[in-house]
């Protein structure tokens, strides 16, 4: 039996995301990213897609490498202004009773007990519909906003995520048991004080003793998304992730990354298909196919080559300011991502890139492909793509907001359903059940399985 696909809404709470200059086009309504109701007719319209959820990205700091400053990333909207994306989701959450929420929030700056009780509460909030995109960074704006002269190096960053996580699982798991909450108004009693313990943890980064301060929340955890396939980035997501979301411009570049995930989940004991791996990818979908090329060739004429060598710039740790279009761009080793640099110079040897074409690449979609056409024909590419490299779904960017994911719902969706790829309804249960299969909470041997509560430590 083929496999479904699954989709994820990959979005942004700024005006440009993935495709730099479409901000301009007539139809865009990415300006309302300021309004709430922006938000809520998404939300409505992913859950009537049946969409896994909507992943929302973040950053902090600012694309300043391009030219050695921010001028250009105000000056094309690229990721700033951007506001927080935690706080959409109690809203999204009020229209939908399905959609999931995966949010990205950088560890690097945070305080592990802040951050666990921010998730729970979403969880709550959500009836268990939040997870979590780990990151660690990339951006050095981000450090020197937050206080410091760099950020950390790339693969000292994960050893930190470690740390990291051990604290927050702990909290999650660990400092109340399952039935600590008895809300006992006869005897004057809500939680039972001997069912919750203080999580005491001391490392180099990070030092704790403290109960978590949120009652267990419907998925204890949240589920666990990543998005790194460096090295590091891919053994991090072996060990934690429930989702991985990878990017790239090619079915060449992908198949091998995805192989390597599930084969790093195995060594540490999981199973290869505990991972659900999404790639990005934008569709550009019409009634037609003669309609949808013309729709793409109008959204081209709206994408800014250096609104996209703003994103690539901050994405590599290269400034692509000032090089000649027809450069080939040759690696280089930075603190930034590591991935799309790989995309763009090794990760295809049969691919050359030139400074020009990966404005163009990246000026509609990102690093990620671009489909074009009426549903049938956008239906054959998707279903290649999953045959072809063994991803399971795909986070899909915009174009034009809302046309992009409104075209996609409306014509692509049921292409995909009847020929039995997609989904007719949601599974019951929380995020993680509806993504698992059914399974509630993690299980060993994911690490945070081991700091479930017992009641004789």
């Amino acid at each position: 039996m083929a496999k479904p696909i699954r989709f994820n809404a990959f979005d942004m709470n700024c005006v440009v995301h993935q495709s730099p200059g479409l901000w301009r086009h007539p139809r865009d309504r990415s300006a309302d990213y300021r309004k709430l109701g922006t938000w809520l007719d998404l939300a409505r319209t992913l859950e009537r897609g049946l969409f896994d959820g909507v992943f929302l990205a973040d950053v902090l700091g600012v694309y300043d490498v391009f030219g050695g400053g921010p001028a250009a990333a105000l000056r094309n909207a690229a990721q700033v202004p951007v506001n927080d994306p935690l706080l959409l989701v109690p809203a999204m959450a009020t229209v939908t009773t399905n959609l999931g929420f995966g949010v990205t929030v950088n560890l690097s700056y945070e305080a592990p007990l802040t951050l666990a009780r921010r998730f729970s509460t979403l969880d709550h909030l959500t009836e268990g519909r939040i997870g979590w995109n780990v990151v660690t960074g990339y951006l050095d704006s981000a450090a020197r906003g937050m206080g410091r002269a760099k950020q950390t190096a790339h693969d000292d960053r994960y050893a930190i995520a470690e740390d990291f996580m051990a604290v927050v699982y702990q909290l999650w798991e660990g400092s109340w048991a399952d039935d600590a909450v008895v809300r006992d108004a006869d005897g004057g009693v809500f939680t039972r004080p001997e069912r919750v313990r203080a999580v005491k943890h001391e490392s180099p980064w990070h030092r704790l003793d403290a109960i978590h301060l949120s009652e267990p929340s419907p998925q204890r955890t949240p589920v666990i998304y990543q998005a790194g396939t460096s090295p590091a980035g891919r053994g991090f997501a072996g060990r934690h992730a429930e989702c991985v979301f990878i990017s790239g411009p090619s079915k060449v570049v992908l198949a091998p990354r995805v192989a390597a995930l599930r084969q790093t989940a195995a060594q540490v004991g999981r199973r290869g298909d505990d991972l659900l791996i999404y790639a990005m990818l934008t569709a550009i979908v019409a009634e037609t196919d003669e309609a949808a090329d013309a729709l793409a060739a109008e959204y081209r004429r709206y994408a800014s080559a250096e609104g996209a060598l703003t994103l690539m710039s901050g994405w590599t740790g290269v400034d692509f300011a000032g090089l000649d279009p027809a450069t080939v761009v040759q690696h280089v080793q930075s603190e930034a991502g590591r991935s799309a640099m790989e995309n763009i110079t090794r990760a295809d040897p049969s691919r050359v890139w030139t400074v020009a074409e990966i404005a163009e690449h990246v000026g509609i979609g990102g690093i990620g492909p671009v489909l074009v056409g009426g549903p049938a024909r956008v239906a054959d590419a998707l279903e290649a793509w999953v045959d072809e490299t063994g991803v399971d779904g795909f986070n899909l960017a915009f174009a034009v907001r809302p046309e992009t994911m409104r075209n996609v719902v409306d014509l692509l969706v049921p292409e995909l359903q009847r020929r039995g790829r997609y989904r007719t309804e949601y599974p019951a249960g929380t995020l993680r059940e509806k993504l698992s299969g059914g399974q509630p909470r993690l299980q060993a041997p994911h690490p945070a399985a081991a700091y479930r509560y017992n009641a004789n430590p």
